[in-house]
């Protein structure tokens, strides 16, 4: 699907709901100055067109029992994405999987309670798929969401 044209009311709307998702209808129409209807309608396309995937909450992983990170790098099988796409998606703790170009193939972040289950997870489950090659573990230390509206 090509990329939709968004204009500055989209965008507007797009940071006001990236910085609380919870909006409401009323609030998102006087932040962007529409009536009700257009911004109910706006919305809507922006969801319709894949723009707005979905809505969630912002999670501090280590008060929800998450406390230990880590950006997991991996080196796979010429042409395995996929399938190796599928096995990372079903790991406990897997939040993000990205295909990227470099020196290695995937990097994976993971949330897990410690870091005996991160070991596990690493020198057990992931090792032992035969799409992956290698794999390099880099703890996270501190993390901090960027506000979308800096």
């Amino acid at each position: 699907m090509p990329p939709r044209p968004l204009d500055s009311i989209d965008r507007s709307i797009l940071r006001m709901l990236q910085t609380d998702g919870r909006a409401s209808i009323r609030s998102v129409a006087e932040h962007v100055h529409v009536s009700r209807a257009n911004a109910y309608a706006r919305i809507n396309r922006l969801i319709e067109d894949g723009v707005i995937r979905g809505f969630g909450a912002r999670v501090n992983h280590e008060r929800a029992g998450q406390g230990a990170s880590a950006y997991i790098t991996l080196k796979i099988v010429q042409n395995s994405w996929r399938t190796v796409r599928e096995q990372l998606r079903a790991l406990p703790g897997a939040a993000h999987i990205a295909l990227v170009s470099g020196d290695f193939d995937v990097l994976l972040l993971v949330h897990t309670p410690d870091n005996r289950t991160l070991r596990e997870l690493v020198l057990t489950r992931l090792q032992s798929m035969p799409e992956i090659l290698s794999t390099r573990t880099l703890l996270v230390f501190e993390e901090t969401d960027l506000d979308p509206e800096a």
